[in-house]
């Protein structure tokens, strides 16, 4: 347990070191999950508990359509990164989305319980949690303005500039659905687009 806690530190500390008798306390809370692949974390209607952060493995969140058929990625998480529907998680209301596991996963999770005593007894968590979500935010906003303002091409490329180790570890029909892109497009790219 001692090596996944310092691969979060490490990730936590790029973007906000922590005092270390706070970082002691955050890490002693924080346990080792193993999950296998086409596991659901999350269902929709579930409000999140837990937050992930992801050691081995592929995961992603997807919306279900009214009709109950047509999926829409949303975000894959893999490492080093958190993951978890964290709406949910920080609003503790009902998630819109599924989170699940496409591959096997290795992961470390805290339970909501633990993350308000935590900020409870230390404030600075406060400022990090508000610098993790400015930062999802800025993702998020900048994927949308992707999404809505770039042809199927430069959404291809863009995808493949950021993450290129997704094309053999993810079905194309989710990284299509991911870039808002229809299959036998996304298709299409891939033949033509030298790697």
């Amino acid at each position: 347990m001692e090596q996944e806690l310092q691969q979060l530190k490490n990730f936590l500390y790029h973007l906000y070191p922590l005092e270390e008798y706070i970082w002691q306390d955050y890490a002693r809370h924080w346990q080792a999950v193993t999950y296998r692949r086409k596991t659901i974390l999350t269902a929709a209607g579930e409000t999140e508990t837990y937050i992930y952060f992801v050691l081995e493995g592929i995961q992603r969140a997807y919306y279900l359509g009214p009709d109950g058929r047509q999926e829409a990625t949303v975000v894959f998480t893999y490492p080093p990164s958190f993951s978890g529907v964290a709406d949910s998680f920080l609003t503790q209301t009902p998630s819109n989305f599924y989170m699940e596991t496409l591959t096997a996963s290795r992961l470390l999770r805290l339970s909501r319980q633990r993350y308000d005593e935590l900020i409870e007894r230390h404030p600075s968590l406060k400022d990090f949690t508000f610098r993790m979500t400015a930062e999802i935010l800025r993702g998020v906003l900048l994927r949308q303005a992707e999404i809505q303002s770039f042809t199927a091409e430069e959404k291809f490329r863009a995808f493949l500039t950021r993450s290129p180790h997704m094309l053999n570890l993810v079905p194309h029909k989710y990284l299509a659905s991911y870039l808002s892109i229809d299959p036998s497009t996304f298709s299409r790219l891939l033949a033509s687009i030298k790697l």
